[in-house]
């Protein structure tokens, strides 16, 4: 498998962008997630702190998107 190095991204860097820009990331990292678990499973995982740090990033960008809704922000 390739690696993936991917900058983290800070709650801000996710408000400049669009919902639907939002919500691709957020697929993304979830596909990233669910490759990285099958590694875990497997005994290929170089990093594994990778998994909380993808986790978190789906984390903010879900916070920001119910900001949005909520009016927050």
């Amino acid at each position: 498998m390739k690696k993936r190095v991917v900058k983290q991204m800070k709650a801000n860097d996710f408000r400049n962008l669009t919902t639907a820009e939002i919500e691709q990331k957020i697929s993304s990292y979830k596909e990233e997630l669910f490759n990285l678990r099958f590694q875990l499973a497997t005994g290929q995982l170089e990093n594994p702190t990778r998994i909380r740090d993808v986790r978190k990033a789906i984390a903010r960008a879900k916070t920001v998107i119910r900001e949005r809704e909520l009016g927050i922000s």
